[in-house]
């Protein structure tokens, strides 16, 4: 039992901020604050690159991090990586592994200083779980600070079962406290609704995600990605500590490159000089004549 006080100081480091990421200053500055120790979630439909977002966030925090990858391959995360890390496209990596020689180790060599450990077994167990957590505590002493779970419908038995999927965001919760990680788990927004077929590049709503599953974390990020414009957005859906907009219409919006796994800013948009005015005439012509 902890009195207000003696939980405030156990707990003041826990809750701070995470390691803030140039690209996502457009979501900072709709007021979007991270934080060590919470539960996030990212939805979106399908195809939106929640997947891409979690790989560059957690390698561009570069936190100890364990990623449970249950939607996407060994090659398919590897790969991204390191494309994300050397500008290349994931076609020119994958040419260039299996060319072999100084591209092979050009590649190896940037991800040397990644802090990611990878597990890729489908689908996810809370047993597997116990057993990875196990290996990494014996190879670092030391809890993961983050941990990726990609995604909540690849845990086992959660596919369609909503009680299940439930129990799985209940054991992610009791995660992150026994640990102190912070818990970042994918999921699914309705692609059936009205709002998907109308505006399928706008962010879903809150209650567009699959299950109301978004209100269970801290933070609930809905994501939406316009293939035309490659713009990426970005609402806040839910946020306990802080402002959100349940409905999506208020968002960030960022660039994306699918290619390379990166995202940014958007480059800032400048307006074109309006026209000069035609000059007047001036009595001095009449003197220059």
């Amino acid at each position: 039992m902890l009195s207000p006080a003696r939980s405030l100081t156990l707990h003041a480091e826990s809750g701070k901020e995470l390691p803030r990421i140039d690209a996502f200053e457009p979501l900072y500055n709709i007021g979007c604050r991270p934080r060590h120790g919470e539960v996030v979630m990212i939805a979106g439909r399908s195809g939106t690159q929640k997947s891409g977002l979690a790989l560059f966030w957690a390698a561009q925090m570069n936190l100890p991090t364990l990623y449970f990858s249950a939607d996407m391959s060994a090659f398919t995360a590897s790969s991204r990586l390191a494309s994300m890390m050397t500008g290349d496209t994931t076609t020119m990596v994958e040419a260039g592994m299996a060319a072999g020689g100084r591209y092979r180790e050009e590649y190896l060599a940037a991800l040397a200083h990644l802090n990611i450990t990878f597990s890729f077994g489908s689908p996810i167990t809370w047993k597997a779980v116990d057993e990875e957590l196990e290996a990494y505590v014996e190879l670092w002493d030391a809890y993961p600070a983050v941990m990726v779970f990609d995604n909540l419908m690849d845990f086992d038995s959660a596919e369609s079962d909503y009680t299940e999927q439930m129990a799985v965001m209940s054991g992610l919760t009791e995660l992150s406290r026994a640990t102190g990680a912070t818990v970042i788990v994918l999921h699914h927004a309705s692609d059936k609704s009205w709002e998907a077929k109308s505006d399928p590049w706008a962010p879903p709503s809150r209650d567009q995600v699959k299950g109301g599953l978004s209100e269970k974390p801290e933070l609930s990020l809905s994501v939406a990605l316009d293939p035309t414009s490659m713009e990426f957005r970005i609402a806040v859906i839910k946020q306990r500590m802080g402002a959100c907009d349940p409905t999506a219409k208020r968002y960030a919006t960022l660039r994306c490159q699918p290619e390379y796994t990166r995202f940014a800013k958007p480059e800032p948009r400048i307006s074109p000089l309006p026209p000069a005015a035609p000059r007047q005439w001036s009595p001095l012509d009449a003197l220059k004549q």
